[in-house]
Order: structure tokens, then C-alpha cells, then sequence
């Protein structure tokens, strides 16, 4: 494989950072959780639009059966995602619900073993155990609070599961398509799902304040076009599973902002758990052969 211009984890962590806005943008916003996703997406596909169709439009011709299949899965995968994680920023705190839905190492490491054939070592499972065992202490603390936050949590948990098949799925595709291609086919297969899913609910598609739509812009701007596709261009270079490691740091951008703008507190097992899944990630990142990766230093 090629060496990479830059090293990805560089832009790993821009996308880190990024998506750390995205749900004080949606806990900002008054609409129902799918029209939200559905306005995301929609202002994401109509930016790309004009670079896709300048420069990328010729190679949807030359796809394969596979690749649209595949791509098909991880549009509809992401846009279930966004409806069970927006949907649970109702019922939980934004700590809760961050954590859970980037907890991502268990749902990737059995992904990547059964569909890539990764190895994984001892230290990668005992990461990973320690990080759902913080997500298991947050969730018993939750319960405790109320039964409308670990309902919350349920759903931010099933939207962990569906990012993580829409990451796996891209990690194949995105093998062999430019990155502007992918991410236009996989957004508007997105916003379609989307589109249909308002429908069926009978959610409203507008109007709404002046407030929302802004709010539906920077998600698209933000979280979308620089946090996700910072993403998708990375799983060229990495993992999945290596991924899902750095994305679990969104939680703790995402809680300190949620304090200062919603004036959410955490409580002791929030804050416990949060401790316990970031010692997971600390242990898996101080992997010899993961730094190696990182700055690209040749093996001994």
C-alpha cells in the first residue's frame, strides 16, 4: 500500500474535534431527530454536489456491483444511526449519550475479526473490556437517575452498533473508490433513507425557526463534511478498530462544551466511567505497534 501524504491521525483528530460539536448542534435544535438528520445530510449532498459533478461524476460509471451494494448498506446504516443517536440526546445527557455511541472497539473488533480476518491482540480485547466496563458503570448510574436516561442510553448504544457497520462497510469500499465519491454515494443514499423515514413517521419537514436551519447548516458543515469525510479518507490508511479508538475523545470535548452551554453537570458514575473508558483508550493507543503507525517509525 502507498504511503499516505499525511499522516492520518492528523486528520483523525481535526474529525475528533469536529464531531465533538455535533450534539450540542442537535440538542440546540427544536426539530424532530429525523428531520434533523435528514436536513444534515440533504446540506451536506447539496455542497458536494458541484465538486462531485466537476470532477468525480465519471467514476460512478466504472462501480462495481459490490460497491454499490456495499455503499448502499453504509448510507442506510449511517442514516439510522444519526435517528437512534439524536433520538437519545432527548432522554440522556450529552456525556451519556456521547460516550455510549462512540463506544465503538467492541462492536469494530468483532467486525474487523469475522469480516477482515484481524488479529487482535490480548492487549486490544482487554482495552476494549475496560472501556465497556466504564460504559456499563455510566449506564448503571443513569438507571439510577431515571429510567428515561438509561432508555436513552439503550438508544445511543444501538446507534454505536450501526456507525461501527457503517465505518466496516467503508473500510472495504473506500479500498478501491476516490474519497469525494464514496462519501457523495454514501451521503445520498443517506438523505433517501432519511426522506422516507420522515415520511413514514409523519414528521414535519417545515417550517421551522431560523435557529433550526442554522443549526441544520453546521451539522452538515461541521460535524459532516470535515468531521466524517476526515473520517472516510482515513479508512484507506487505518483500521476501523483504530478509528473507533480515536472517535472514543469526542465524549470528553462534547461534555465540557455541554457544560458550559447547557449547563450539564456530571454526576459520580458519569464521571467514573468516563475515566474508565479513557484508560481503555490510553491502553490501547500506548500499543508499541499502534505508535509506530503513528508517526511511521520503521520496526526494529
Amino acid at each position: 500500500m502507498a504511503r499516505p501524504p499525511i499522516n492520518p491521525y492528523i486528520p483523525i483528530m481535526i474529525g475528533v474535534i469536529s464531531v465533538a460539536l455535533s450534539a450540542i448542534f442537535v440538542k440546540m435544535a427544536t426539530a424532530d431527530a429525523g428531520v434533523i438528520a435528514f436536513y444534515r445530510m440533504l446540506f451536506s449532498v447539496l455542497l458536494m454536489l458541484p465538486i462531485f459533478l466537476l470532477n468525480y461524476r465519471r467514476e460512478v460509471l466504472v462501480l462495481s456491483k459490490r460497491d454499490w451494494i456495499f455503499s448502499a448498506f453504509a448510507g442506510v446504516f449511517l442514516a439510522f444511526h444519526f435517528i437512534f443517536w439524536f433520538e437519545s440526546l432527548n432522554y440522556t445527557s450529552v456525556a451519556s449519550s456521547t460516550v455510549l455511541v462512540t463506544l465503538q472497539p467492541i462492536f469494530a473488533f468483532v467486525g474487523t475479526y469475522f469480516f477482515f480476518k484481524e488479529k487482535l491482540a490480548f492487549k486490544t480485547i482487554l482495552s476494549a473490556a475496560i472501556a465497556i466496563l466504564g460504559s456499563v458503570i455510566i449506564s448503571w448510574g443513569d438507571f439510577q437517575l431515571s429510567g428515561t436516561a438509561l432508555f436513552g442510553d439503550i438508544l445511543a448504544l444501538i446507534g454505536c452498533a450501526l456507525i461501527t457497520a457503517y465505518l466496516l462497510f467503508g473500510q472495504d469500499v473506500r479500498k478501491r473508490l476516490s474519497l469525494i465519491t464514496y462519501t457523495f454515494i454514501v451521503y445520498s443514499i443517506s438523505t433517501v433513507t432519511l426522506f422516507f423515514y420522515v415520511l413514514i413517521q409523519g414528521e414535519s419537514f417545515g417550517p421551522h425557526p431560523g435557529a433550526d436551519w442554522f443549526w441544520f447548516v453546521m451539522l452538515a458543515l461541521i460535524p459532516n463534511l470535515l468531521g466524517h469525510t476526515l473520517f472516510n479518507w482515513s479508512l484507506k490508511w487505518v483500521s476501523t478498530n483504530v478509528l473507533s479508538i480515536a472517535i472514543l475523545f469526542e465524549p470528553v470535548g462534547a461534555s465540557i462544551l455541554a457544560y458550559y452551554v447547557f449547563q450539564e453537570t456530571l454526576s459520580l458514575t458519569q464521571i467514573a466511567g468516563g475515566l474508565i473508558v479513557i484508560s481503555g483508550i490510553l491502553l490501547f493507543v500506548m500499543d508499541v505497534r499502534i505508535l509506530r503507525r503513528i508517526f511511521f517509525l520503521k520496526s526494529t
